[in-house]
């Protein structure tokens, strides 16, 4: 058995706001929601896809933490900035090895974002 791939699923209050943002403000493309109107669905970039849902009965939005390993996380935190995103935590280098930073999606589920720094590992 070899685990190749995990898909963080996000409790969002406005399924429609969180798509725009993920979309258009993160880069991510949509791959495919579900419901009428949609309740349901997920968005990818690269490798990576994050489930979106808005359903009655679903943990409360903003308890979830994920944490993203990118490339080119100087260029990447500075477009955010421009955009506006909310950032809880600045961009500076971790004594774990890690250049990273942390925003909050419109729900106030956290992503860390980070790469790390040459020669750690």
């Amino acid at each position: 058995m070899k685990i190749e791939s995990v898909s963080p699923i996000l409790s969002v209050t406005d399924l429609a706001k969180s798509i725009d943002f993920y979309c258009q403000t993160l880069g991510f493309d949509l791959a495919w929601s579900w419901g009428e109107p949609p309740d349901i669905a997920a968005v990818c970039r690269d490798s990576i896809e994050i489930t979106l849902t808005q359903r009655a009965g679903a943990k409360p939005a903003g308890a979830a933490h994920v944490y993203l390993g990118v490339s080119g996380v100087d260029d990447y935190y500075a477009a955010l900035v421009d955009a506006g995103v909310t950032i809880v935590v600045p961009i500076e280098d971790r004594p774990y090895g890690m250049r990273d930073f942390r925003i909050a999606d419109p729900s106030g589920n956290e992503i860390s974002i980070g790469q790390a720094i040459a020669g750690e590992a």
